[in-house]
């Protein structure tokens, strides 16, 4: 097989999070199109991850936010996004950068993508950006993601996306 010196992996990763972009700009202007809403998966531990000490240590390695009815200041830039979400009544102001999201969902449309590790060098596109998102892997934060007491009243949730999957 002969090396992929162009790394189509990485700019067809590149376009998709510009998927991701567009529709969050999209929304931080205009608000949520419908029922749209959006699950977001990202890294934790990715370089310039804002998260306050709090939510990193719950969530050690991923996390998963949902952007639907509660959530406040929304600010989309080239690099990634600002938003505030109330953890457990907490208010909190999360900066994710593209790069570090692993995963994003609009379960209204049925519509995912999926990324690879950036930092991985074996990366290759494959059908898997079309494929809804996998969930995090923390045995921990699984089973608080699937319990329904998880959802602090009126705040946000981190949910498991097995339950969107077609088994």
């Amino acid at each position: 097989m002969a090396q992929d010196f162009i790394r189509y992996d990485l700019l067809t990763q590149r376009a998709l999070r510009g998927v991701v972009r567009e529709v969050l700009a999209n929304v931080a202007r205009d608000g949520a199109p419908g029922d749209h809403h959006f699950y977001i998966s990202f890294r934790t531990q990715a370089p310039d991850v804002k998260l306050s000490t709090r939510l990193r240590e719950r969530y050690p390695a991923e996390m998963t936010v949902i952007l639907q009815h509660q959530f406040w200041d929304l600010i989309v830039t080239d690099q990634g996004f600002e938003v505030g979400l109330s953890f457990g009544g907490v208010p909190e102001k999360l900066g994710v950068p593209f790069d570090s999201i692993v995963g994003f969902y609009d379960p209204s449309v049925q519509f995912g993508l999926k990324f690879d590790n950036p930092d991985s060098v074996e990366n290759v596109a494959t059908d898997e950006a079309e494929t809804p998102v996998e969930p995090a892997s923390d045995s921990a934060q699984d089973a608080e993601e699937t319990s329904p007491a998880a959802a602090p009243e009126g705040g946000a949730q981190v949910v498991s996306l097995d339950k969107f999957r077609k088994k």
